[in-house]
């Protein structure tokens, strides 16, 4: 997001900008960190010197206003795609629980108050994100190709990157650490000369919100909405900050892939991961669900909006119906102990949902 400079450059050059359009965007919480991924080029290609800003313009022309809500997700039957859906499930069984920010720890403007109850009938989850096998299968079959592959670039945390110089093609205003690369993609998240081997099994990112959603459509999936991925993420547990407990390494342990040492100069790695994780590396929650606090952040089919849980109905809230940012959670690996604090489990924030980033994936639920 624009302003939370831990993830979030400010533009990448032909990218469309983080945080476009978030009402809490820009410097009144420049001090606030990593809140999601930095912006993907999803308006095409286009090459600019290092801190150019250009205008993003999503797939489909000029932006007309506020995006309008997604159909609500189907509750009765089992939508079917053509595709398979590889991943392991968790079964979320149907009750009430409080939303929201118990510990008063969030930043204001990413709105997590005030707690508020909510009720959901039982729904299945993946019990991990959706990994780059998975991907490869849907891609294989339906031949999608992401909007960052359509543009040509995306973007890379600098001590990542796998690239020639000249494929740097911007460096983000603000935030340095981030730098927009020419050939960035899910089958290469961190640059041209990188690949996949190895990572099957770790989650895909570098996918905007409408390629998870295209996804969903292959496999007869939905994503999550905000209030499904929190309840789950609890795992029945009430009002913990963590899905573990209220202790970040409890007995010294590390539960969950964030940021050690020094960000963004130096990764400690004392969780054993620099980047992404293999899904399940960590113990699961209370229902079963694994990496939902760090490793990347997830889209969700909210559009985010810092007062909805004032005004958010007690039964299944879906989100407001319009927006131009969506809603993403958990984390990622650049979230940092004494920097960041959004790998908590009532932590929100969001992205506009034509970016994408190497700390941006997805995991389903049940159509």
């Amino acid at each position: 997001m624009t302003g939370h400079p831990c993830c979030a450059p400010a533009r990448a050059a032909g990218a469309e900008p983080p945080g476009a359009g978030r009402p809490d965007a820009g410097a009144s919480d420049a001090g606030a960190p990593d809140a999601g991924a930095p912006g993907a080029g999803a308006s095409g290609a286009g090459a600019a010197g290092a801190g150019s800003a250009a205008r993003a313009v999503p797939p489909g022309g000029e932006p007309r206003g506020r995006a309008p809500a997604p159909p609500p997700p189907p509750r009765s039957g089992r939508a079917r795609g053509p595709g398979g859906h590889p991943i392991a499930q968790a079964h979320v069984p149907g009750g009430r629980f409080l939303m929201g920010d118990a510990f008063g720890e969030g930043y204001p403007a990413d709105g997590e108050l005030p707690v508020h109850p909510v009720r959901l009938d039982a729904f299945t989850i993946d019990a991990t994100p959706v990994t780059n096998d998975a991907f490869a299968a849907f891609a294989a079959a339906t031949g999608h190709v992401t909007e960052a592959e359509r543009a040509g670039h995306s973007a890379v945390f600098a001590l990542h990157l796998s690239a020639q110089p000249e494929d740097v093609l911007a460096v983000f205003p603000g935030t340095p650490w981030w730098v927009d690369v020419r050939g960035a993609d899910w089958r290469h998240p961190h640059g041209p000369l990188g690949s996949l081997d190895g990572r099957g099994d770790h989650p895909v990112v570098q996918v905007t919100r409408a390629d998870a959603e295209a996804y969903c459509a292959w496999a007869g999936r939905r994503l999550p909405t905000e209030a499904e991925w929190e309840y789950a993420a609890r795992g029945g547990a009430a009002s913990l900050r963590y899905p573990w407990g209220d202790e970040l390494t409890p007995g010294g342990e590390h539960r969950c892939n964030i940021w050690q040492g020094t960000f963004p100069v130096e990764n400690t790695e004392e969780d054993g991961w620099s980047a992404t994780s293999p899904v399940g590396a960590f113990p699961a929650g209370g229902y079963g669900l694994h990496d939902t606090a760090g490793n990347v952040w997830e889209w969700c089919a909210d559009w985010f909006d810092p007062g909805y849980y004032a005004r958010s109905p007690e039964y299944d809230p879906r989100g407001p119906r319009t927006g131009t940012v969506a809603v993403t959670r958990g984390g990622s690996y650049l979230c940092h102990d004494s920097y960041c604090n959004r790998y908590r489990t009532a932590a929100r924030s969001g992205n506009t949902p034509h970016s994408a980033a190497a700390n941006c994936g997805f995991r389903t639920v049940t159509a």
